[in-house]
């Protein structure tokens, strides 16, 4: 059995695949969210927010800009049984 992730390794993955689905439930690249972060004074290339989230390193307020700039309202951290 593999080894679990640390814990801060698996609050970076789920950060990660939170942003990169509500990007793709909207149908944006990271063009497009580069385009709408510039509109809020954030200034990121869509390379810069590629390797951000490759790596999963950004910091909890990029992340609310992200949400903010997608106009993500609402977000369901998990799914309920």
């Amino acid at each position: 059995m593999p080894a679990k992730p640390p814990p801060d390794k698996q609050s970076a993955d789920r950060a990660r695949g939170i942003l990169k689905a509500e990007l793709a439930r909207r149908n944006l690249t990271y063009k497009d969210l580069a385009e709408r972060l510039r509109a809020t004074g954030v200034h990121d290339t869509d390379r810069n927010i590629s390797n951000k989230l490759s790596r999963g390193a950004f910091t909890a307020a990029f992340f609310i800009q992200c949400l903010d700039a997608i106009d993500c309202r609402v977000l369901r951290l998990r799914e309920d049984e």
